[in-house]
């Protein structure tokens, strides 16, 4: 009596669980993304030695090079504004929270003049102002 025996092996993967993993890490990327809010404007800003950093900004007024003003509360998209209409914007913002704090972007190849304009708009109303620096590179 002849048995055979069978040593067959099947070589295969199941990829269902791999398919879930990606499509978690896809979608948790996708979510992140969304929440953070980048500058979307692209501006150059001084290099510091501090690497402090204010934890609570509410008011961010961001000039470019060319002298154009921009303004966004909160996590809100960066809005164009005149000059002129830049300290009405700077006191309704401070009469909603008076613990907010102004932080200024300014491009690196701006005239001082421009940012020592918003300086004084902050120290008449006696608004707390951070000027942005970039952090120091790592050498």
């Amino acid at each position: 009596m002849a048995l055979k025996r069978s040593n067959k092996f099947e070589a295969s993967f199941n990829m269902s669980s791999m398919t879930d993993m990606m499509f978690l890490l896809l979608l948790f990327f996708m979510i992140a993304s969304t929440m953070s809010a980048p500058n979307d404007l692209k501006i150059k800003l001084p290099q510091s030695k501090s690497k402090a950093s204010t934890k609570i900004v509410l008011v961010k007024v961001t000039i470019d090079e060319l002298g154009n003003y921009s303004v966004a509360e909160g996590n809100a998209q960066a809005q164009p504004i005149l000059f002129e209409e830049l300290e009405n914007f700077l006191t309704n913002a401070m009469a909603k929270d008076t613990s907010t704090f102004v932080a200024l972007h300014a491009d690196e190849n701006l005239p001082y003049k421009e940012i020592v304009k918003v300086l004084d708009i902050a120290n008449q109303h006696k608004l707390k102002i951070v000027i942005a620096t970039k952090p120091p590179e790592k050498e």
